[in-house]
């Protein structure tokens, strides 16, 4: 996953969107504002990348929101603006940092991958027989 869309879907999932809990999250906040600014900027309010980014945070738990994200972020060449994605970074950096919200923004890359978070399970069966 782009880091674009890996640091809207982390922010989104942190719960960002509601302001910060406290003074030490407000950066985080501010990042994730300041990379939707860019977006808005550069792309325009209507665009499709930023409409993604909008149906991202009306439903954060949709995979299927994230996918179209990813697939926006790719087609608007927004993970080919350096000053973007410099924003992107820097807002997934600081997410992986804060120990308020650093369990809840993941990224992962390759097929096959199950992921859990706050002690919830996953897991992987391909061609296995049920037993």
């Amino acid at each position: 996953m782009d880091p674009i869309s890996a640091a809207i879907g982390g922010a989104v999932a942190a719960g960002l969107l509601q302001g910060a809990a406290d003074v030490s999250q407000q950066a985080l906040v501010d990042g994730y504002r300041r990379l939707k600014n860019l977006l808005v900027g550069r792309f325009g309010d209507l665009s499709d990348v930023v409409q993604a980014v909008e149906a991202v945070e009306t439903r954060p738990d949709s995979a299927a929101r994230r996918e179209v994200l990813a697939e926006e972020v790719g087609r608007s060449g927004a993970d080919q603006d350096d000053e973007i994605t410099a924003a992107a970074r820097d807002l997934l950096a600081r997410l992986q940092q804060d120990p308020a919200v650093a369990s809840s923004a993941q990224q992962a890359i390759g097929s096959y991958i199950a992921q859990a978070d706050r002690h919830g399970h996953a897991e992987v069966n391909v061609n296995t027989p049920k037993a």
